[in-house]
């Protein structure tokens, strides 16, 4: 499979490009709580659905790598609720994760509550070169939903 890069904004791309309601063979949804803590919680049980759907090592594992940088930018710069939500899709000869994460929107930033430098900002660099394609749609009520299409197999 060829590694396509697509950042464009999903109100500009069709998301349903891959993840079209026939070919959803499996979801998952969960809450993800507002609490950085609770970031590896969300990761171990994505795992272990990312197990059951047969994903191999390599493709479960940069799975989690996104899921886990998608989770934790929702926990430390949107306000709750955010909710994770994986399909397993199959559309001609490929399978497809897709990996959604919405949440109700930016959060205020205070004053000396950033990150040192150094500390964060890859997530977007992680995600750009794990994915298939990526992007985000913004509702009308202000949730924003981050998603990325990645190799299943």
């Amino acid at each position: 499979m060829t590694k396509e890069h697509d950042t464009m904004n999903s109100q500009t791309m069709d998301r349903a490009d891959v993840c079209t309601a026939r070919a959803v063979v499996s979801e998952y949804t969960c809450p993800v709580p507002h609490s950085p803590q609770e970031v590896v919680a969300v990761r171990h049980r994505a795992l272990g659905v990312l197990a059951a759907w047969g994903t191999p090592g390599t493709a479960a594992q940069e799975a989690v790598l996104v899921i886990s940088e998608m989770v934790t930018n929702a926990v430390l710069h949107a306000l709750p609720p955010a909710e994770l939500r994986l399909l397993l899709c199959s559309e001609d000869d490929r399978d497809v994760i897709r990996v959604e994460v919405t949440d109700a929107g930016a959060a205020p930033v205070w004053p000396g509550a950033g990150a040192s430098p150094g500390e964060s900002g890859r997530g977007a660099v992680v995600v750009d070169a794990l994915a298939i394609r990526h992007g985000s749609l913004s509702g009308p009520s202000g949730m924003t939903t981050w998603w990325a299409d990645l190799p299943a197999r």
